[in-house]
Formats: structure tokens, sequence, C-alpha cells
């Protein structure tokens, strides 16, 4: 059996023509099919799973962080708690990288795995299906993925979160997260977890932006600026990147109105 077939941990490929092909019902034209490769960067991609591949976790975010040539520089890791039940809640700048990023910083420090609440579609990011806890809130399973989202807060391990869902966005010329979800503070209350405030330094292409602007002003809902988190991904090979991690917080503090809770957080990454 080659390495690429192994049954246990296929290798992961990007596959733009079979995937439109499965929901057309048929071929694209060959021309669309290619403009779309290079949109999503398919065969750079595909080097970097095939790079990463077998390993799983975080070690397979290791491995995407050592093929981008990434250095982060990491401030205030001794002001993590001991236990690992905490809740680390970060701003969300890159979209899919600095999740890697801090899986891998936090499994590091715990010396462990670390869970990641994530929206239901990035489940099928096999690689990291042991780490993501998917969250879905609508539809026949949503029962399930709701339990094993308790399950995850229940456990020793520590939890991440971008509590905005979306990557931030630009808004009067500053790059900063739309509202925080109020989820965390409920979990961190349940469960008895402290809050860890994390502030990733980053931001997304001037391009990325404008698209979503573009997008915004024409009324359409689908965040069609999400085909372009490939090539920024890209975009941040070789680059330095600063995160800071603040005091944690217990979950006896987050009082009052959950929402407003999360947005007291939210502001205190931003002064990080």
């Amino acid at each position: 059996m080659k390495q690429s077939e192994s049954a246990e941990h296929p290798l992961m490929r990007i596959d733009v023509g079979a995937v439109l092909a499965a929901r057309l019902g048929r071929r694209p034209p060959r021309a669309v099919t290619a403009a779309l490769e290079r949109l999503v960067c398919q065969s750079r991609l595909n080097a970097m799973l095939e790079y990463a591949w077998p390993r799983r976790g975080a070690d397979f975010c290791r491995a995407v962080v050592e093929h981008l040539g990434i250095t982060v520089r990491v401030d205030g890791l001794d002001r993590l708690p001991a236990s690992p039940r905490i809740i680390a809640v970060s701003n969300h700048p890159l979209g899919g990288l600095d999740g890697m990023i801090l899986i891998d910083i936090f499994s590091r420090a715990y010396g462990r795995d670390v869970r990641f609440v994530v929206n239901d579609l990035l489940g099928a990011v096999e690689p990291l299906s042991d780490v993501f806890v998917p969250v879905n809130k609508h539809g026949a399973q949503s029962r399930d993925y709701a339990a094993a989202v308790e399950a995850a807060f229940a456990s020793d391990a520590p939890v991440l979160m971008f509590p905005a869902g979306l990557c931030s966005r630009r808004r009067d010329g500053r790059v900063a997260d739309l509202e925080w979800q109020k989820m965390f503070v409920l979990k961190a209350r349940r469960y008895g977890r402290a809050v860890v405030p994390v502030h990733f330094d980053a931001a997304n292409s001037p391009r990325f932006y404008r698209w979503a602007r573009l997008r915004e002003r024409l009324g359409i809902r689908f965040n069609a600026e999400m085909v372009l988190l490939p090539s920024e991904v890209f975009r941040a090979e070789g680059r330095t990147f600063d995160i800071r991690i603040g005091h944690p917080v217990d979950s006896a503090l987050l009082e009052g109105d959950p929402r407003q809770a999360a947005a007291r957080i939210r502001n205190l990454v931003y002064t990080l």
C-alpha cells in the first residue's frame, strides 16, 4: 500500500473539480475549474497537506506552521493557570491559521490535547477531527453536536474558542472582531473554568476586506470572501506573529448579563 493510501489516516487532498462535479451533477468547463483551483491555491494546499501527513491534531498544526516558516512570539505564558481546565478566548484575525497556531501554543503549554469549538463546517478537516468540537445549532444532528460540546467543557482538556465566530472585519479603518457570542461565559460559569483572554496581533490583506465590504453592500449573505482565506494562509509565509496572553478571569467574576460579560472580555482582549 502506498503511503498516501493509508487506510487508517488517508492523505487529505483538495480537489475543486470533484467538489464542483458532486454539487452540480456534472463536470464544469475546465477553464472554470482551473480558475477556482488558482483562487483557492489548490496545488499549494495539497503540497502543505502532503508535508504534514500523517500527523494529526497539534502535531499537524505544528507541521503547517513549520512548512510556512512562521515565527510566533508569545508573551504571558507564565500567566496561564496550572489547571488545564480553562477557556482560552481570542480575537480571530486570520480565519484559520490563527487557530492552528493557538492549538500548537496551548497544547505545548499544557502538554496534552486541547479542544477547539468551531463551526460545524470545519468538522470535515480530518487531521483536526480529534481537536475540533463542531457546533451546529440547526438540523437533526444538533443534539449530538450539543452533547459533544458539553463533553468537551466537562473534560479536563483546555478549550479554545473564537467567540466572534467569523474572522475579524475592517470597520472605520480598524480591523477587529464583530460582537462576541456569550457561549464561553455560560460554559465558564457552568463548569467553573477560568477564562484566559488572548490577543493575536495580525490582519488579512486589504483585498480580503474589500471583498467583504463589497459583498455586504450587494446584500449577499453568504460570506463569499472566505474563498480568499487559502491565499491569506500563504500570504503569511515567513511572517512573525505576536500573541499576548492576559491574566485569567475567574468564572465567578463573569456576573450579570452574559452578553455584557462577553463584551467586557472582548474589550479586555483588545487592551492586551
